[in-house]
Parts: C-alpha cells; structure tokens; sequence
C-alpha cells in the first residue's frame, strides 16, 4: 500500500496540535490536545511515549488508518533542547512505529513556516528564547533555550519581566538609578508601600500570577520614553538576541545572504519597534553578511506539515501547496 500521508506536531508546554495531511498538502483532520512534552509528566519520558501514542493513534484510528499508512511525520516540541533529550524523544517515536521523521526544538519549525526556501534562522522571544538554524545543506543549529543565562537566554517574558521587578528594587532599595517604571508597577502589583514590594513579588513568583504582559507594557512605554533602566533592559535582550542569530550564522554553512524569521510573542506583539530596531543594529554590528529579518505571520504548526511534506517529497514546499497549508492551518488555530 502506498503511503500517502504525513503526520506532524506543535508540541509545547501546555497543548500539543497534530495536523493530518495527505501528500498533495490536503488537510485530512487536526488534533488539539494535552501537551506531550516529557518535562511535565511525573515519569517524564514514559509518560511522553504514553501520551504521543494515545494521540497519534486516536488521530489515525478515527480516518481509518495506521502508522504504516504515513509517509513521513515532522515533530517540533517544547523540552527537545540538548542531545541527550533529542535522543530520548526520537526512540520514542521509532516506538511508536514511524521511520522517517524529523524531531527538534519548536524554534526550527518557524524556518519551514516562514521562509519559502525551508532553510534560515528562527529566533524565538516569547514566554522563553530560543534560536534555531537550519542551513542550505540541512545542517540544524539550536543557541540557547535552556532557560538559562549561561547560554544567553536574557529575553523571553519571563526573562523581561523579573528584569523589570528588579529595576523597580533597585530603585526602592538598592541605590539604582529612578525609573518611571516604579509608580506604574507598584499600582499594578496592588503593593500600597515598598515595604511590602518584595513580599508580593517573591509570592508572585512561587504562584506564577506575576502579570508578565502588562509589565512589558510598562517596560516598552519606560523605554520608548527614555527611560534609562528600561533602555538598559531592551537594549541587553535586544543585544542577547542578536548574538544568539549571529553565533547560529557563524556555526553553520550559509552564505552571503541570510533570511531570518522572528517568532513569539514578544516580537510579534511587540508593543513598541524599539528592541527589533536595536536587534537589527547589533546584528549588523556582528556579522558582515546580508540579512533579511521578517516577523512570522503565520501558525508555527504549518513548519511542521511543511517539514513533514518535505521528508515525504524530497524537496521544500512551494507554490500552490504552500498556500493550502497556510490557508487551512490559520482557519483551524
């Protein structure tokens, strides 16, 4: 029997969605469902294996078919970050039955979403950072993403908001320089005196409640207006970012012209221009080839249907195809 279909995964920290598409890039049918990431189940890799199992075959059982009737499968998820994780995720979908996919970091499926060629860099700031680069000859590259500062993660929302808190401390308590930031964050956390500031910030922290989307409202507005602590901040992450696409740029074999996409929502609702246009500025600083940064407008889920289309026909996916995808991806999420 010919396999004529290709299974693909959006897989991160909270939901995962499947997408089933035939070969000529029909959409067949979709699965929203429970995140499969290792990193939140108890028994981390079986409870991966259990949950990617459970999900594929209810998306195949109910059209009719098996994991023989796949072509190819491309999955991007969240906690697939250093080897040794790569390696755990791909046995667990050899197990599961498929033999040609292609598993990484959720960062590499901007590039197949993004950029017609199917090769370039992703760089994510979103709740997290994450860099992603994949080559002309399919070399793949991850900079960070490990939710680190040793390895350069300064950006992200969660990243920018404790910076944030920690500007307004610095100010209270610690002989920072003012910043307009102070009054606008005390108001918003409900603190009546700085007395209580750090107690409501560090409980914040412990129950995640902190309100990181209205704190980068305050950031970007402190920036855009001078503000010399919040132009401190944007100009770090913007810098950090800019280092990590650099370093990715350098490691691999690209050429003169480098095409980069720019996920996550921090970039894409950026509530000010200020951080691309420095992030620009620095990459030019660092890096003598000609580069062409773009936001992503569109899901990061049709990456991987991309990819998976790739693996199943030996080339990228262009024209008519493409356009289906994007079409039928953007109606359903």
């Amino acid at each position: 029997m010919d396999k004529k279909y290709v299974i693909s995964a959006d897989g991160g920290n909270s939901k995962t969605d499947y997408f089933l598409f035939d070969t000529e890039g029909n959409f067949v049918d979709c699965l929203r469902t429970d995140t499969c990431s290792h990193e939140r189940f108890p028994d981390a890799y079986a409870g991966a294996f259990r949950a990617m199992n459970e999900q594929i075959g209810q998306l195949l059982a109910r059209n009719g078919l098996t994991v023989k009737d796949l072509a190819a499968g491309a999955f991007g998820l969240a906690g697939a970050d250093l080897p040794s994780q790569k390696e755990e995720l791909n046995r667990i979908v050899e197990r599961i039955g498929l033999n040609r996919f292609t598993l990484d970091n959720d960062s590499f499926l901007g590039i197949k979403a993004g950029i017609d060629k199917g090769f370039g860099i992703c760089s994510i700031n979103g709740s997290g950072s994450v860099t992603g680069g994949i080559s002309p000859t399919g070399r793949r590259l991850q900079i960070g993403g490990v939710g680190s500062e040793l390895a350069g993660d300064e950006a992200g929302g969660f990243y920018l908001g404790r910076k944030v808190l920690r500007a307004v401390y610095d100010t209270l308590y610690r002989m920072g320089p003012a910043t307009t930031m102070a009054d606008p964050v005390m108001k918003l956390l409900g603190v009546a005196s700085k007395e209580y500031y750090m107690e409501t910030v560090i409980e914040g922290n412990i129950n995640r409640t902190l309100p990181n989307t209205e704190l980068m409202r305050i950031l970007f507005a402190a920036a855009d207006a001078g503000d010399a602590a919040a132009l401190d901040i944007v100009g770090n992450t913007a810098m950090q970012l800019a280092r990590s696409t650099a370093g990715c740029i350098s490691n691999l074999d690209f050429g003169d012209e480098v095409d980069i996409v720019l996920a996550g929502s921090v970039w894409v609702k950026a509530e000010s221009p200020l951080m691309l246009q420095l992030y620009r500025r620095h990459l030019a600083s660092l890096i003598d080839r000609r580069c062409n940064s773009a936001i992503l407008e569109v899901p990061p889920a049709t990456g991987a249907v991309f990819w998976a289309l790739e693996l199943a026909g030996g080339r990228p996916v262009g024209g008519e195809i493409r356009r289906k995808v994007i079409e039928r991806v953007k109606a359903l999420l």
